[in-house]
């Protein structure tokens, strides 16, 4: 079981909706101190997709023209965020602008239910899910790690699922590991993106070594005290976490084990 969940194709791309990437990370477009540092930081990163709230981004105008200059100029694919939806109506609403304004099936789902921790409201979540999914939308629902929402979500046609690490913006990595461990274990041929809550290069190194298959982030990038070399960060780490996972991690043991055995070796 092991070894088949390891393998990788022969070329180890990504696929979202029969879509194959190379890069495993993907970057946020918020919270840049200037197009210049998102441009030169984006490109650092390698990242083929971004994402892009459409109530911070324009579809017209000088502000959207210059942004949509800069993303074509990168040749990256978006991921439109319904960032900010509370109820089903508005993100559904929402999605429906963003696929006429970005001309894309994909959506990064997002209905919150909680302001503090910004948590996903799980029950509107899954009903927005089958609303779209049935619009044609090509999903993929910002959640937590709950094995019974990851159901559901599915059932409703998600063929991605994107659970959080730890609150948004909040740079403390992956809270849960017993049970993000258990949603990969569950769900062994589902893309997985842990979405939120990544602080620092070694936490996104830690989701693929436990089997994730990309991440997702923005403030980490974005408010580090130099952008583009933390975009660069990221990327070698991504790279780093995603191989060890493929060679198959040493077990953890509680007591030692030497390298060099002297059992059975002669002394002098």
């Amino acid at each position: 079981m092991a070894a088949e969940l390891n393998a990788a194709p022969a070329d180890d791309r990504l696929h979202f909706y029969d879509v194959a990437l190379h890069s495993r990370l993907l970057v946020g477009t918020a919270l840049y101190p200037s197009p210049a540092i998102l441009a030169e930081a984006l490109s650092a990163s390698g990242a083929e997709v971004v994402t892009v709230s459409l109530r911070r981004e324009a579809g017209g105008g000088r502000a959207g023209e210059s942004f949509w200059g800069l993303i074509r100029a990168q040749n990256l694919r978006v991921l439109p965020n319904t960032a900010g939806c509370r109820t089903v109506k508005e993100a559904v609403a929402t999605a429906q602008m963003a696929r006429e304004l970005f001309a894309t099936p994909w959506i990064k789902l997002e209905v919150i239910g909680e302001e503090d921790t910004l948590q996903p409201d799980v029950f509107g979540l899954v009903e927005a899910a089958k609303i779209l999914c049935a619009e044609g939308f090509e999903v993929f629902p910002y959640m937590t790690e709950d094995l019974v929402v990851a159901e559901k979500l599915l059932d409703a046609g998600c063929r991605v699922l994107m659970p959080w690490g730890s609150p948004i913006g909040s740079g403390r990595g992956l809270n849960n590991l017993f049970g993000l461990r258990a949603l990969r274990a569950h769900f062994p041929g589902v893309p997985l993106v842990i979405d939120a809550g990544l602080g620092a290069p070694s936490q996104a190194a830690q989701a693929f070594e436990l089997g994730y298959d990309a991440v997702l982030l923005n403030t980490a990038i974005a408010r580090a005290g130099d952008p583009v070399a933390m975009a660069r960060a990221f990327k070698a780490a991504c790279e780093a976490g995603r191989g060890a996972f493929l060679a198959q991690t040493i077990e953890p043991r509680d007591m030692a084990a030497p390298s060099t055995p002297v059992l059975g070796k002669a002394f002098t």
